[in-house]
């Protein structure tokens, strides 16, 4: 037997992230590939005291006398396959008293480790309380209570303070926590959880016009639901989406995964709550096949028409019944001016003029501090006559919104108006700051647009609903001003990714990945603002190579190359830095993606343009993958050769990001060909920097 520690034994568990996707990608060299990480691991593992339980495929079982031990392997493995960059592990630590056999350890305290380790993501390392409790002073980050199949709730704890997606544990709803109470939908939500509650519903659509709460309807049901599937659910906004092919990659996104969308699904059981799909109509048969792919996926979308896809149930949402309508009226009013009070008919009557449609209750509460339901009623006489305003074959509730939108908009004096317009030009969503900057905005101006309900505020961003935002961007389009406020939004973007740029290779990168992520949409406009308008095109070249860097750490390597090969197309005269680097950013994701033939010249092109500019960063990060696909080709010696050039090239350009990739590259390159003193070294500056 061997010598196994006994009594209080902390247990590790790791496995490749991804592993089937890297398998396509590397095909035969996978065997290669992963005899190198047994090959590192245990080294490692051996260096601090460790003893290798057991190993299958790609993942090992390791146990430590010491959690101290455990936890210092467990850092050194992550340093050294970030360095690399290739193989991405989850590292799961419990400490207990398994007990021990043969054959190695059984009992609950197994079972716990390897729980743990199944909930992280690649490059996450995550630990129990009891090994916390032994670690002492560790840079640990709590992430609370997490219910975990077959064990129950365990509170975990993060190594580092790197930003990863929510962890992948028992019926967890991440969902947004809506700040009202639901009124009146109580047969509509008991219809959706029993729908949601068959195995043969796969796919609920919520119909409804604009403003008719479906939204809202949809996120109680997901709240309610949640608890059901073992992977819970998850919400993802897609208002602002127009192409269809830009879907996916949102919700790979709003999901926080790394890679395919359907290679993470597959054997998920979660429902995937898809909100204003009429936009983006033409994905339903790409929604069809995800769910023939994963069996145990369910969505639950809204939009304003059916996806007419065979998997389909279509929920139609009618307006309000007359109680709830007059409940949900009284609520927002007395929210507004807690002494409110009405008759029950004539609220009723105000309620029956709105239609009863959510949005346009909410709207006109909005008014009581100054308006009596008596002058609400005439006010809405006089601006809506007989509902019929507007356009002759919109649907009447589209009219009635409408109107009430306009009427709420004729209320606002002419500096509200204007600010009211000019915040249509946010894609979803947008800071004081920006706001500031770009409309000239005061927070007295904005607070007033969010008390009229025509601006919701949540946690120090701003933002409209969709319905209200397309209707100020009709009166935005018709101010004249269009141009030269969108012009100060791409600039004002423009301007923090390039500052992020700077701090994306720092030691505040995840505060910088946040915030680009909070602000990808109004990026992703700045983007289509400036590939639609002539001479721009150099703007949108700087604005793509600024985010290259982010694309990488957030996995967007098909929407990264989308914006990359689109601004590159438009800019063949460009000779500037701005285009070496995104030569080097196209190249670097076309090589993430597996595709080394649309890399190369991406990346030679690169190379040459930044040699001629004299942009060293870029000459030496050109040059680190230009020698990991010679490496991947098995031209060691020039890889070797290239990598070197690399180290020396970002060594001169004083570029620490690149210098310590590119050292950690080289670094798992020496070993193959016996040159481990120098491996050493490497590694080690890698580290220090």
């Amino acid at each position: 037997m061997r010598e196994l520690p006994t009594g209080t034994v902390t247990l590790v568990f790791t496995d490749i992230a991804g592993s089937t996707r890297l398998l396509e990608q590397l095909g035969d060299d996978y065997v290669e590939a992963l005899a190198q990480h047994r090959s590192l691991l245990r080294a490692i593992v051996a260096r601090h005291g460790g003893i290798e339980v057991d190993t299958q495929g790609d993942a090992f079982f390791i146990a430590f006398a010491k959690a101290s031990a455990a936890l210092a392997a467990a850092v050194e493995t992550q340093a050294a396959l970030a360095a690399d960059g290739l193989i991405r592990v989850r590292i799961g630590i419990h400490t207990g008293e398994p007990t021990r056999t043969e054959e190695g350890y059984v009992g609950i305290d197994v079972n716990r480790a390897a729980r743990i380790a199944a909930a992280g993501h690649g490059g996450q390392t995550l630990l129990s309380e009891s090994t916390r409790q032994l670690v002492g002073d560790a840079d640990l980050r709590d992430l609370g209570e997490h219910r975990l199949k077959d064990v129950g709730e365990l509170r975990l704890y993060q190594v580092g303070p790197e930003s990863f997606p929510p962890l992948e544990s028992l019926g967890q709803a991440n969902v947004p926590l809506p700040p009202t109470p639901l009124v009146g939908r109580k047969r509509e939500l008991a219809d959706l959880l029993r729908l949601l509650a068959s195995e043969r519903t796969r796919l609920v659509t919520v119909v409804g016009p604009g403003g008719i709460g479906k939204t809202r309807l949809a996120l109680e049901t997901a709240a309610e639901v949640a608890s059901a599937f073992d992977d819970g659910a998850s919400f993802v906004d897609l208002s602002v989406v127009r192409d269809p092919k830009v879907v996916e990659p949102t919700i790979v996104a709003a999901l926080g995964l790394r890679g395919e969308l359907v290679d993470h699904l597959r054997e998920r059981e979660l429902l995937l709550v898809l909100d204003n799909l009429e936009q983006v109509v033409g994905v339903a048969p790409d929604l069809a096949r995800l769910l023939e792919a994963c069996p145990r996926l369910a969505i639950l979308a809204t939009s304003r028409e059916p996806l007419h896809v065979r998997a389909e149930v279509e929920y139609p949402l009618r307006p309000l019944a007359e109680a709830p309508a007059v409940e949900l009226f009284r609520q927002r009013a007395r929210a507004i001016e807690p002494e409110f009070d009405a008759t029950y008919d004539r609220l009723t009557e105000l309620c029956e003029r709105l239609e009863r449609i959510p949005l346009a209750i909410e709207l006109a509460a909005a008014r009581v501090r100054v308006l009596s339901p008596d002058e609400l009623l005439a006010r809405l006489d006089r601006r809506l006559p007989l509902l019929t305003a507007g356009a002759r074959d919109a649907p009447a509730r589209q009219r009635t919104l409408r109107a009430t939108i306009e009427w709420s908009y004729e209320l606002l004096d002419d500096r509200e108006r204007r600010l009211f317009s000019q915040l249509a030009v946010f894609a979803g969503g947008w800071s004081f700051d920006a706001a500031e900057e770009v409309c000239e905005a005061d927070l007295d101006m904005l607070q007033s647009l969010v008390d009229k309900n025509l601006v919701r505020a949540d946690e120090g961003r701003f933002r409209m609903l969709e319905t209200i935002r397309e209707y100020a961007l009709e009166r935005f389009a018709e101010s004249g001003e269009a141009e030269r406020v969108r012009s100060r939004h791409a600039d004002h973007y423009v301007r923090l990714a390039l500052r992020a740029e700077r701090e994306l290779t720092g030691a505040d990168q995840h505060v910088w990945l946040e915030r680009l992520a909070t602000d990808y949409e109004n990026l992703r406009a700045t983007f289509e603002w400036y590939a639609g308008t002539p001479g721009n095109e150099t703007n949108g070249l700087r604005l793509a190579a600024a985010l290259v860097v982010f694309w990488f750490n957030r996995s967007l390597y098909r929407d990264g190359l989308h914006w990359l090969e689109r601004m590159l197309e438009t800019t063949e005269a460009d000779a500037t830095a701005a285009r070496a680097g995104a030569l080097w950013g196209a190249g670097f994701l076309w090589s993430l993606v597996g595709d080394g033939e649309r890399a190369a010249p991406r990346l030679e092109d690169g190379l040459a343009l930044a040699r001629k500019l004299g942009d060293g960063a870029i000459v030496a990060r050109s040059l680190e993958v230009i020698g990991l696909l010679a490496f991947f080709k098995n031209e060691s010696r020039r890889a070797r050769e290239l990598l070197e050039e690399s180290v020396e090239a970002a060594r001169s350009a004083g570029d620490q990001w690149g210098l310590a990739d590119a050292l950690g590259t080289l670094g798992s390159i020496y070993p193959l060909q016996g040159e481990f003193d120098r491996a050493e070294t490497v590694g080690a500056e890698a580290l220090a920097i």
